[in-house]
Order: structure tokens, then sequence, then C-alpha cells
């Protein structure tokens, strides 16, 4: 489904991703952990097409390259991004951005019955996220908790129902209660049809979600690839490892599997 080869990426004269190479097919999870600037956010808003990011080598997505395309295009595509730090936006609805982008996706203008349907979606995903109805209708992050505002990123997700869902440090700040909701929102989603990239320091998301890969990304580059027991081998070691670790047998290593997510290979 996405299929990421060596992709470099630059901001302010700095290379801060350095050739990774990732394939994501549909149903799977990938995980990518590392320390703190590591370039896990920029491979993040550079896969979403930001400006200030500047990106070499390939993404496509099915069968079309995006490397060139702007964020808009690759978000009508179906490519979505929960944000780090979600921005507060005066004047914009929750509900009104939810119906331009959903609008923006199908290709036209809303009918009065589809407009209907996307609020009593809204408010119906809310409340599988402990959020008030009321939510839906206040200003998008203005005056919310940092966990209301990662929550409503999932809200926005559950709605959009996009094809790749990129997560950075979506639970960071997020108490026991706030990561286990989100974890049942993108199992929800999960039906096989999409794949998801979670980007996380640390794996208490992963006590709740299955991860078929997890990657271990250190001074922009991929320097290990497994399963689910690596990001234990995090928690209990850390990163010291991996910290000034050059090219090894796994790093810039292409991976990918089945659905089951249990074959990988070298390839990139």
């Amino acid at each position: 489904m996405l299929r990421i080869r060596n992709l470099t990426v630059s901001t302010g004269g700095k290379r801060v991703v350095d050739g990774v190479s990732l394939t994501l097919k549909e149903g799977q999870i990938h995980v990518i952990m590392g320390p703190n600037g590591a370039g896990k956010s920029s491979l993040a808003l550079a896969l979403m097409g930001h400006p200030d990011f500047l990106a070499k080598g390939s993404i496509m997505l099915g069968r079309e390259e995006l490397i060139k395309s702007p964020a808009d295009v690759r978000a009508r595509k179906g490519m979505f991004l929960a944000f780090q730090d979600p921005k507060e936006v005066e004047g914009v609805k929750v509900s009104s951005l939810v119906r331009k982008a959903l609008g923006a996706k199908e290709g036209g203008a809303l009918d009065l019955d589809r407009m209907v349907r996307i609020q009593e979606g809204l408010v119906s995903d809310a409340g599988k996220l402990g959020l008030d109805k009321s939510f839906v209708s206040r200003e998008l992050n203005v005056g919310f908790s940092g966990g209301e505002k990662k929550r409503l990123e999932m809200l926005q997700m559950m709605s959009l129902r996009p094809k790749v869902v990129i997560m950075d440090e979506v639970d960071s700040g997020l108490d026991v209660d706030g990561i286990r909701l989100i974890s049942r929102a993108v199992s929800g989603l999960n039906d096989g049809k999409r794949c998801f990239l979670i980007i996380t320091h640390y794996p208490r998301i992963l006590r709740y979600l299955k991860p078929d890969f997890v990657h271990i990304i250190a001074n922009g580059r991929l320097v290990k690839s497994g399963d689910a027991k690596l990001a234990q081998e995090v928690e209990e070691s850390g990163y010291a490892a991996y910290v000034g670790k050059g090219r090894g047998t796994d790093a810039g290593r292409e991976t990918s599997g089945g659905k089951d997510g249990r074959k990988a290979k070298g390839g990139g």
C-alpha cells in the first residue's frame, strides 16, 4: 500500500532523515521508535508533504508516486497525519473542518442528508473517545487540554477513514485511559483496508496494540527492525545502543510482509 524507498529529508540545510526504506501493507501496524532528535517527526512531516522538509527518494501510495505532491493532494489520496502538537485554529469548528475535508475527498459539495450523517457520526465517535458531544461544535483545539487535542486527532481519523494513518507521538501526555481509548480507535479502524505508522518514544501504547513491525531510528537512519519484542528490549535497555550507530545489517532495509506481518525481506 505505502512504499517508501531511499527517503532522505532535509530542513534548514541539515539532513534529518537518511535513506529510509519501508513497505507498509494493508492491515499492518508499523511502529517507529527512537530517541529525541532521531528524525521521527521529520519523517512523518515529510511523508505528508510539509513544505519545510525537502524530501528526495520515493513515496508510493499504491501505484502513485507522491514525492512531489503537496500535502492537500496526499490527503485526498488517503494519507492522514495525527500531529504531535495539534494547533489551535480559531473560527473553524470541528464539524466544519471534517465536512470540508470529506467534501474534498469525495470530490463535490455535500447534500444536507450527507451533512446530517456526518454530524451524527462525529457525535457518536466523540462518545467512543470519551469526549462530550459539545466538542464537535467547538473551535478546533481552542481551549482543549493536551489529551483532548490528541483525542480530537483520533476523531478526525475515524471520520475521514484514510488509507494510511501516520500518528506522531499521539500517545505523549496521555494517561492510561486516554491511551486505551486511542488504541481502541486504531483497532476499530484496522479492518485490513488501511495501514498504520505509529511514532512513539515509549512502548506504553504497544501494550494495547499488536504491531507487526517495530523499527528503531537513530541519527536519521533506520538502524534496526523487528517484532514487538524489540520494543520490550528498548523499554528495558533504552536507546544507548543505537545512538551514534551507523548502517548495520538491519539499517535501511525495506521491511514488509504478509498481512499477518510475520515475513520480512531486505530490499532497499
